[in-house]
């Protein structure tokens, strides 16, 4: 009898220490949440206190579309498109170690976002061809490689308290995915592994751009998108779920499908040229049927002009709407320029880089 109540009390003993050990290490990650309009991490508001201008910045989250990251092409035939000048050779884990090298100075100057995609997005900027860059078998199967290199990123990340939005999905890779039941085998995948691995300073972003008629699988589409976003909600780990959205085309305001299912608001302002219809995006976003207080995000825009006194990025702030740079390579430009374009030189060594970052140091007070 006795025998018996010290086995017990020893295995209460170690089963409340484990837990308390577990509690304790789920304190101590680096934790993202909502209140209203604001993001916080480890429960105080992004850039506490910090007004410019006289528009409350306190509760926002500037981010840049850092999409390849984990980068690679697995057809040969295009894979040599991507090879470094330096070396003549393409190398995903140099990708991934130079991005990780770079997150240090991006925080350094107020960014505490940036989005980065299982499926990538256009490695030439705009458009897809024939290169195949998914961190998912066809069945929806991880790629333990995509997955090491993702690792490194949001170890880093949690380093520096810094935010990423991991996107599912991408138009012109989501066809290498068998079909639906691939693609929510994917997901469920992806969120059990970030569970897993106990991370809790990410949010995600299912799918880049779920309106863009480039997608073949029709779980992605703008229509059933809201079944993939609730499939992550149901996700959950010791009483831990992750913040869920996805982003429309450029100057495209969200449906209310998304807008009731949402965490929080994903909207893109490329093709807006003239800063007030961003003001106006953000007051529309506010009309759509099941909108309640919450944090709306441009996450992808490729309007610059940083040093005017009214652009996309000034008028997201003043419209309180965090903002997301965009940059590509363009025609005639260099290595070092863009950062949507393979391979990418991530320091932040072009004019326009230095700009958005200088304006985003000013901006947060960093």
């Amino acid at each position: 009898m006795r025998l018996s109540y010290f086995i017990a009390s020893l295995f209460i003993i170690v089963y409340l220490s484990f837990n308390f050990k577990y509690a304790a290490l789920a304190q101590d990650r680096t934790t993202v949440t909502i209140e209203g309009e604001q993001f916080l991490i480890d429960g105080e508001p992004t850039y506490p206190g910090r007004t410019w201008e006289g528009n409350k910045i306190e509760g926002l989250l500037f981010n840049s579309r850092m999409v390849q990251g984990v980068f690679d092409d697995l057809n040969p035939e295009t894979a040599v498109r991507w090879k470094y000048p330096d070396t003549g050779e393409w190398d995903a884990d140099r990708n991934t170690d130079e991005f990780v090298a770079a997150m240090d100075d991006w925080h350094d100057h107020g960014l505490l976002s940036f989005t980065i995609n299982l499926q990538g997005g256009s490695p030439m900027g705009y458009g897809n061809k024939n290169w195949y860059n998914s961190a998912y078998e066809e069945d929806g199967t991880l790629r333990p490689a995509y997955f090491d290199r993702l690792t490194r990123i949001l170890d880093k990340a949690e380093e520096l308290k810094m935010v990423p939005m991991i996107g599912l999905f991408y138009f012109g890779q989501d066809q290498n995915l068998r079909d639906d039941e691939a693609v929510k085998q994917a997901t469920e995948n992806a969120i059990d592994w970030l569970l897993d691995k106990g991370y809790r300073n990410v949010l995600i972003e299912v799918a880049n751009e779920c309106d863009n008629r480039g997608y073949d699988r029709d779980i992605i589409k703008a229509d059933r998108i809201h079944e993939l976003i609730n499939l992550v909600k149901s996700k959950e780990k010791d009483g831990f779920r992750y913040l869920v959205s996805t982003s429309y085309n450029g100057n495209s305001i969200p449906r209310p499908n998304v807008v009731q299912s949402a965490d929080f608001i994903l909207i893109h302002g490329n093709g807006v040229h003239e800063p007030e219809r961003i003001a106006e995006m953000v007051a529309q976003t506010k009309q759509v049927e099941g909108f309640r207080p919450m944090p709306i995000v441009f996450n992808e825009d490729d309007h610059f002009d940083f040093d005017a006194d009214t652009n996309n990025l000034v008028t997201a702030v003043r419209s309180y709407a965090s903002w997301g740079y965009f940059d590509f390579r363009m025609d005639g430009e260099g290595f070092e320029d863009g950062y949507q374009s393979v391979p990418v030189d991530w320091s932040i060594n072009s004019e326009r880089k230095r700009a958005f970052f200088s304006k985003i140091k000013e901006i947060t007070g960093y």
